[in-house]
């Protein structure tokens, strides 16, 4: 698939809505909150913050760039 050289590639066109970044940003977000809230440890809100930044590192930052670099190849 070659894109026009005048538009660089971005793997989020091809992705749902619930599937972009802003959705991916504030529903970490709000569980985080949501556990604070609910439970008031602090120790089971780092540990799911601690998940949730995982998740945001592979699917905002290295998920994106696998996927351009990949495209970029062929």
């Amino acid at each position: 698939m070659k894109e026009s050289t005048n538009t660089e590639f971005s793997p989020w066109h091809y992705k749902p809505w619930w599937c972009q970044p802003w959705s991916i940003v504030l529903t970490g977000t709000v569980l985080i909150v949501g556990i604070w809230l609910l439970t008031k440890i602090i120790w089971l809100t780092l540990l799911v913050s601690l998940a949730i930044l995982f998740w945001w590192t592979y699917f905002l930052l290295i998920w994106p760039h696998l996927i351009k670099s990949s495209i970029l190849k062929n």
